[in-house]
């Protein structure tokens, strides 16, 4: 196998900006942002959507409409 040919991964923890739930996991992406998890200082990257605040997930329907789309298309259509 031919070396340095895959990634480095490492702990990282992610944040859903939606709940403010934090999780640890590991990721090739890293941040220059970081956060105290469970007494250890990680780099964090946030996320939008997690399992913990998806509809699939929660089972709850909500929608959301963070970049304005639905706005974009009544104003292109005149609704």
């Amino acid at each position: 196998m031919k070396k340095d040919l895959h990634p480095s991964y490492g702990f990282v923890v992610f944040e859903d900006t939606s709940n403010g739930e934090k999780f640890l996991g590991k990721s090739t992406k890293t941040s220059k942002e970081t956060t105290t998890f469970e007494g250890q200082e990680y780099p964090v990257i946030k996320v939008a959507t997690s399992s913990t605040s998806h509809p699939f997930y929660t089972g709850k329907s909500k929608f959301v409409d963070e970049t304005g789309r639905v706005d974009k298309f009544k104003k292109k259509y005149n609704l």
